[in-house]
């Protein structure tokens, strides 16, 4: 069952599914395209090149695909995809891609907390929460099960890996490992993100391990690039070893420090 309230304005081109709500005065472009169970909040404007999965969540004032903030940008073909179970709250803005990359996406499981943004070419992984007022610049890549805390400001080409936790007003200036706790004026490395490890079922030996890495990384007085060559030589059949100095070596902003 659709239900789309009389005052909503819904383009007869757009591709929607089973089950929508779409609440008073939202506004659906011609190209878009929405799964089934979704709901659009009063005054949600979801523009060309829209892609959102199922059971996805937009709440009022959301704006959802727009076009990007780059002046580069010549209304080139690009999209926004939005994964499936995602929440955005209100005021959210979510910008699309631009020639570059051709797209921005949010993946599956996401919540998107009042006045976030994310700007053009991001990418952002599943399960990760952004709490009020995040503010990604372009081209931001955000990995699974990271949390950004309220007020966070992210530069654009920053790299953050999975399973983090930012602190909340914090902005980090350069690119942040897998499963760090990031806080402090500059922003920098304070430990591992040992709660969000547990509940993600990390066992105490894995999380030991990956403590003593990068207590290597960070605490021995080796600079990075010695810090790998340490990590691998004494973990080198490790994945979480590998996943971290990997992070480290493909870097192009360099990681943050302590």
């Amino acid at each position: 069952m659709i239900q789309i309230h009389k005052t909503a304005i819904v383009s007869n081109k757009a591709r929607i599914g089973k089950d929508i709500i779409v609440e008073p005065y939202a506004i659906i472009h011609d190209d878009v395209e929405i799964g089934d169970n979704c709901y659009v909040g009063p005054l949600a404007v979801i523009y060309d090149g829209a892609r959102i999965g199922s059971n996805v969540k937009i709440h009022q004032g959301a704006s959802v695909s727009n076009i990007p903030q780059d002046i580069k940008f010549a209304n080139e073909e690009t999209h926004f995809f939005i994964g499936d179970n995602t929440v955005i709250r209100e005021f959210v803005t979510l910008h699309k891609g631009t020639k570059e990359t051709k797209k921005a996406s949010i993946g599956k499981n996401c919540l998107l907390m009042a006045y976030c943004h994310v700007a053009h070419d991001c990418k952002v992984g599943d399960n990760v929460i952004m709490a009020n007022a995040v503010q990604l610049a372009g081209h931001v890549h955000i990995g699974d099960f990271a949390t950004i805390g309220g007020g966070a400001l992210i530069p654009q080409f920053i790299t953050i890996g999975r399973q983090i936790m930012l602190g909340g007003g914090f902005k980090p200036t350069k690119d942040i490992p897998p499963f760090t706790l990031i806080g402090g004026y500059p922003a920098k490395f304070e430990g591992l993100n040992v709660v969000g490890l547990r509940r993600r079922g990390f066992s105490n030996e894995d999380i030991q391990t990956i403590k003593d890495i990068y207590t290597i990384l960070y605490m021995s007085g080796y600079n990075f690039s010695q810090g790998v060559l340490k990590i691998l030589d004494k973990y080198p059949d490790n994945n979480y070893a590998k996943e971290i100095t990997d992070f480290v070596k493909n870097s192009k902003r360099g990681i943050i420090g302590k």
